[in-house]
């Protein structure tokens, strides 16, 4: 099961959170927003499937964001971030999805136990989207039972 977000970058994308990712459907960001990846989302948690929901709510299970930026020149650069599930996954946020290198959940929360963070992203990535590369955002589950 998957989900799949579009963003946009912005000047201010600079990475350097140490413990969280996020993707905001706000069309703005400050310089102060240091985990903040790419604005103006798509789509909310909020607007996730019911069937990807309930299988995120499972400690077992394994949940990958992979991150697609292309500029507007055609380059692309692309990371991968693993994580798990959780049973306190809401997924009832209207504005954000944030990652977490943590077990910490609230309605932002999309992953817990993240094996990376906005810090640790490629720069080469981080440089496509603070120049404001477009940003694609596939969110895939792999259920515990396989």
């Amino acid at each position: 099961m998957r989900e799949v977000v579009h963003a946009r970058g912005h000047e201010n994308v600079s990475a350097e959170h140490g413990s969280t990712f996020e993707i905001t459907t706000d069309d703005w960001l400050t310089p102060a927003g240091d985990c903040i990846l790419a604005v103006e989302a798509d789509r909310a948690p909020a607007a996730f499937a019911d069937a990807f929901v309930d299988a995120c709510r499972n400690r077992d299970a394994t949940i990958r964001a992979t991150l697609t930026a292309t500029t507007d020149e055609g380059d692309t650069h692309t990371a991968t971030i693993v994580g798990r599930g959780h049973p306190g996954l809401s997924f009832e946020n209207e504005r954000s999805h944030v990652g977490r290198t943590s077990d910490y959940v609230d309605d932002r929360t999309i992953l817990v136990d993240a094996d990376a963070a906005a810090a640790d992203l490629d720069r080469d990535l981080v440089d496509a989207l603070a120049a404001g590369a477009d940003l694609r955002v596939e969110l895939a589950v792999e259920p515990a039972d396989g």
